[in-house]
């Protein structure tokens, strides 16, 4: 028979929950992950993490022998813990409203293998109402189970840090919940907040979309200027320096991610007058490259130029690419009669070129992602495209 385990990170293979478990195992857990993604599964119990994650490697050679760590595409492996943590997020589909589907088919799947008196916790961001409605599902299946929402807050990147810096919130509707739940993550050494799960699921879609307004309202600044025909760069400073109240205030770049733009359009169909702050914000951020093909296109026909853009993932020293906009800058090119060439120094994907042959076959080059490895680029006498202002000053 196979001996229990502390708790298991179902979607325990992805950026959430893999850094998840494996900070749960170094604080003595014995943690299982479910995931049904196979390949991944037998990547990590190789050794290797399948994306970039800061100490994730070290950290996962250093517990696999342990034996504080074990790996399935199995939903039976729930049935071995009273502890079950889901990452499964509610995506937006094609007309930016929740879909909850994919969530409904997991707990199904999860349900008749459950125990009596587990505790689930749900970790990814969910559209508000999501934690009592999974309650009532189990309810319904015979399943008697404590559901809280636990949201986690991590940068990618930085997570196994900020895992035991940054204050877990615990959203319960009952003490006995709220007493499982904060035990299980007091360990890793942060403070609790209880809240209720609604609270929990709104403080987290909030957190994101004000994010996502801030890159909105300097995005929205740097095309004010530049409409003008003024330097964005003297603006910035001329309103930065030696004034505090505006040390906050982010240059322009691409806002992009698995998170901001989903996180706003949820609460934006949470709300009753669809939140126009939220709906502007979108349209700006993701009408950036739209903006910046536009400008070039005005400024000298692409059609016949070679346009090479500088990074793909959706932000600096990451390999994610979901919801880049550096894709929707290259798709815009191409339309515009472009030949296209792109590079990323971290995602693998046979269509890209080197950074050198991008560097000596493009008329201009947009810098899309601010890798660290283009910070020190020799581009004098290009035409460079900057938004980020890494290679120098701000330009279009």
């Amino acid at each position: 028979m196979d001996h229990p385990l502390d708790v298991v990170v179902v979607g325990g293979c992805g950026h959430v929950g893999l850094p998840l478990a494996l900070a749960l195992a170094d604080c003595g857990y014995k943690v299982g992950i479910d995931d049904l993604d196979a390949a991944k599964v037998a990547l990590v119990k190789s050794g290797n993490v399948p994306f970039l994650e800061n100490g994730a490697d070290a950290l996962l050679r250093r517990l696999l022998p342990t034996g504080r760590l074990e790996l399935a595409s199995d939903p039976r492996t729930v049935s071995r813990t009273d502890t079950v943590i889901l990452v499964i997020g509610t995506p937006i589909d094609e007309f930016m409203n929740p879909s909850v589907r994919i969530f409904d088919k997991v707990i199904d799947d999860l349900a008749p293998n459950l125990n009596k008196g587990s505790l689930i916790v749900l970790r990814s961001t969910v559209f508000p109402g999501t934690t009592e409605s999974v309650e009532r599902r189990l309810r319904s299946s015979g399943v008697e189970a404590d559901v809280a929402f636990c949201p986690e807050r991590i940068a990618e990147g930085h997570a196994l840090e900020e895992l035991r810096t940054l204050p877990q919130l615990v959203g319960t509707t009952s003490d006995r919940a709220f007493n499982k739940a904060s035990a299980l993550f007091e360990r890793l050494g942060v403070s609790v907040v209880r809240t209720t799960p609604l609270e929990a699921e709104l403080a987290k879609l909030l957190t994101n979309t004000w994010r996502y307004m801030k890159f909105a309202i300097a995005n929205q600044f740097f095309q004010i200027a530049h409409r003008s025909g003024l330097d964005y760069n003297r603006v910035l400073d001329a309103i930065r320096h030696d004034y505090p109240r505006a040390a906050d205030l982010p240059g322009p770049g691409f806002a992009a991610g698995p998170c901001l733009l989903k996180d706003t359009m949820q609460l934006s169909a949470f709300t009753p007058d669809h939140f126009p702050m939220g709906q502007a914000a979108m349209q700006i951020n993701e009408g950036l490259p739209n903006y910046i093909v536009d400008t070039l296109n005005s400024r000298q026909s692409l059609q016949g130029r070679t346009v090479g853009i500088l990074g793909m993932a959706f932000k600096g020293e990451s390999d994610d690419p979901r919801a880049s906009l550096s894709y929707k800058l290259r798709k815009l090119a191409a339309f515009k009669g472009a030949r296209v060439m792109c590079t990323d120094p971290f995602i693998d994907d046979p269509t890209f070129e080197s950074l050198e042959n991008v560097l000596s076959g493009s008329d201009v080059l947009v810098i899309a992602a601010p890798h660290k490895a283009y910070h020190t680029l020799d581009l004098d006498g290009r035409d460079v495209v900057d938004i980020w202002g890494i290679t120098g000053p701000i330009r279009l």
